[in-house]
């Protein structure tokens, strides 16, 4: 049985502002974070998972969080959550 790691995005619901991170366990990482277990983002919940990716390896998922972290990655992130990102009319 194959191992996945997840490249995820969370949006927090206090500021607005995206946390990309990775992780072997989705669910249990997401509860972490909003369970003020995580350093970086305790002062930033509740968050959301708004966007996550699964890799097959643990390099690959470091890889692509590093590239998430970096402008052309926001970029991604941000077009390729566009509809979501956009306030209905």
């Amino acid at each position: 049985m194959n191992k996945y790691y997840y490249v995820y995005v969370l949006i927090s619901e206090k500021d607005g502002n995206f946390y990309v991170g990775y992780t072997d366990d989705l669910k249990d990482r997401l509860n972490k974070h909003n369970n003020g277990e995580v350093q970086s983002t305790k002062n930033r919940t509740p968050l959301k998972l708004v966007y996550y990716e699964a890799c097959l390896n643990r390099q690959d998922a470091i890889k692509r969080e590093k590239y998430l972290k970096t402008t052309w990655g926001k970029r991604y992130i941000k077009s390729r959550l566009e509809q979501y990102l956009t306030p209905m009319k």
